[in-house]
């Protein structure tokens, strides 16, 4: 089961890098793609728009999905389709073709957020400690990674199916073999069973009324990350003063704190806990909103976005490690594939109210008075912290339950 287990803690883990490194050649290369397609700039919020719209559908779609399928296969199958997408973004002709390739990416996107999100809190409950931090670590790894060829396409003028294809040919493969260590529920006993085909089964039907305060965190946080990943360049040029160059520097600034933060956060979730590391994380937020809009110059806003990565990176991973857990804990495993695939669609409601939220305040108001909406905003997860905090189960006990994985293994390594 040790065996079992690690690898598919790092065939996830790589899954999350794939995806990180698929996204970010896309929404790095938007002028590229408007460019290729003649898209106008009043159309061009319209197909934006449309990714994560479809990517909520294929969350929600996948909670019903799974019911019959494993995660595992959701996943395995979803993630090809993302990366055959992002190429037909890069070699298609007309819009009607663009169109299409962006539906498919959107809604392969929902399933594969919502399966692999599965997947990781299985994993994390059959470990018995948090591990969830580490697949975003890779995710934000990928992302890195994947802005970096994109920066490279760009300056070589490479066209984008030039700069997808060998990204697609190396990744698709290995991704697929890759997939064929998931774990499904964590590798517990009759956890594929409990429905025909290995789904969530019963519980799957079961009400989340109290999962409403994480839905609220989690748009929470993708409002934050939104702001950051659409305005900040904008900001630090037109608001602070900042050279164009220098101007695209907070966006890798932030992308390296969320990597380093993500990287040491399950560390400080297991000696501090989870309410208090999302607690921390939220004031860090917090602070780093109100640095940016009080800063009288680009370096302290440089300082901002930096506190801002460290600070919005622990909230996503916690709060679907809150979900599925709250879920196993009162209704088992079924419950929580569905808790998870529910609250993944408020990822995407966060990111479609963040960019239009700051860009009109900016305009009626002004751009320093928008970055403290999300300040505030990011503060309300202090209210429901406590949410985060393991409940008593119908097993007895308000912890999470060591698993056979863990039995003969100390607390660090795979």
């Amino acid at each position: 089961m040790t065996d079992v287990l690690r690898r598919g803690r790092l065939s996830l883990a790589f899954g999350f890098l794939v995806q990180g490194v698929a996204f970010a050649l896309l929404v790095t290369r938007i002028p590229a793609v408007q460019d290729r397609y003649g898209v106008s700039d009043a159309l061009l919020p319209a197909f934006l728009a449309a990714v994560p719209i479809l990517a909520g559908i294929g969350s929600v779609a996948t909670e019903r999905l799974v019911r019959r399928v494993p995660p595992s296969r959701v996943l395995r199958w979803s993630q090809p389709v993302v990366l055959l997408a992002l190429l037909g973004v890069g070699a298609g002709e007309h819009l009607a073709g663009l169109g299409v390739a962006l539906a498919a990416f959107g809604l392969a996107v929902g399933a594969l957020d919502a399966s692999m999100n599965m997947l990781g809190v299985g994993l994390q409950r059959a470990y018995g400690r948090s591990i969830m931090l580490g697949f975003h670590a890779a995710y934000s790894l990928g992302g890195i990674a994947g802005a970096s060829l994109a920066w490279v396409g760009a300056h070589e003028g490479l066209a984008l199916w030039v700069s997808y294809l060998p990204v697609v040919l190396v990744l698709l493969p290995a991704a697929l073999v890759g997939s064929r260590w998931y774990v499904d529920g964590g590798g517990e006993p009759g956890a594929e069973g409990a429905a025909p085909g290995g789904g969530a089964g019963k519980g799957a039907a079961v009400g989340l009324g109290w999962l409403v305060p994480l839905c609220l965190v989690m748009t929470v946080a993708y409002i934050g990350d939104s702001t950051v990943s659409n305005w900040s360049a904008k900001y630090l040029q037109d608001v602070l003063g900042g050279s164009e160059q220098l101007a695209t520097v907070p966006y890798n600034v932030y992308m390296v704190t969320t990597l380093l933060g993500r990287t040491v956060g399950d560390v400080g979730v297991r000696r501090f806990g989870a309410v208090a590391v999302v607690r921390a994380g939220a004031l860090v937020a917090a602070v780093g909103f109100a640095v940016v809009a009080g800063a009288p110059g680009a370096w302290v806003g440089m300082l901002g976005f930096t506190l801002l990565g460290l600070g919005l990176c622990v909230l996503v991973p916690q709060t679907f490690a809150a979900a599925g857990r709250r879920a196993f804990e009162l209704h088992g495993p079924g419950a929580s594939d569905a808790a998870v695939a529910r609250l993944n669609v408020f990822n995407y409601v966060g990111f479609l109210i963040g960019s239009p939220l700051v860009g009109v305040l900016g305009d009626v108001w002004s751009y320093r008075g928008a970055m403290l909406v999300p300040m505030v905003l990011v503060l309300v997860t202090l209210v429901y912290a406590k949410s985060f905090a393991p409940q008593p189960d119908r097993y007895g006990g308000g912890h999470e339950r060591p698993r056979t994985a863990d039995v003969g293994r100390g607390s660090n390594g795979l």
